[in-house]
């Protein structure tokens, strides 16, 4: 069993956290952030977070890891931020942003032309000879994921070839041909 929950939140330099009815608000220099929970008690003291969970049950217990790793999401969020790198691999596949728009060429009729939201930065690098990488940052983790998993669903890797849009540094399970 996981004890998430029972390990301390440090708090870095120049991130405040606020405490109010049920709601955690972390500011910093990068952006506010804010979290609703419940059932479980957060104390800020000495530039630590501690939560405590008020029973032993089964979902107290899943609760307090949650809410530990959330609320350590957000502090690591507003202070140091995070980075999420797709690379756009195939034959004639181009990525390329004007602000907030992201144009993609994945070998369809058509480009996609996607419009990110404001919190996230969008972008993109393209070298001669190699693959085109699109970078999204941001303060908020889970909006940095939702962009991600959203643009990578336009064009899967395929497990043949490994064409499509992949994380940098994720391991394709690759699978044999036709044997002729």
């Amino acid at each position: 069993m996981s004890r998430i929950g029972k390990n301390p939140i440090e708090i870095p330099q120049g991130v405040t956290i606020d405490v109010k009815d049920n709601v955690v608000t972390v500011k910093g220099k990068l952006g506010e952030l804010s979290q609703e929970f419940s059932e479980i008690t957060v104390k800020a003291e000495d530039n630590q977070i501690i939560l405590e969970r008020p029973s032993e049950s089964k979902e107290h217990i899943t609760q307090h890891g949650l809410y530990r790793a959330l609320i350590n999401n957000m502090v690591v969020g507003v202070s140091q931020g995070w980075t999420k790198e797709l690379e756009l691999v195939g034959v004639g596949f181009r990525a390329s942003n004007q602000g907030q728009k992201l144009d993609l060429a994945l070998g369809f009729s058509h480009n996609i032309i996607m419009e990110i939201a404001p919190e996230v930065k969008v972008e993109t690098v393209s070298e001669k000879g190699k693959n085109p990488i699109v970078k999204l940052t941001s303060h908020d983790k889970q909006l940095v994921g939702q962009v991600a998993a959203k643009i990578r669903s336009f064009r899967k890797p395929e497990p043949y070839k490994g064409k499509g849009i992949k994380f940098v540094g994720e391991e394709l399970r690759r699978k044999a041909g036709k044997s002729a």
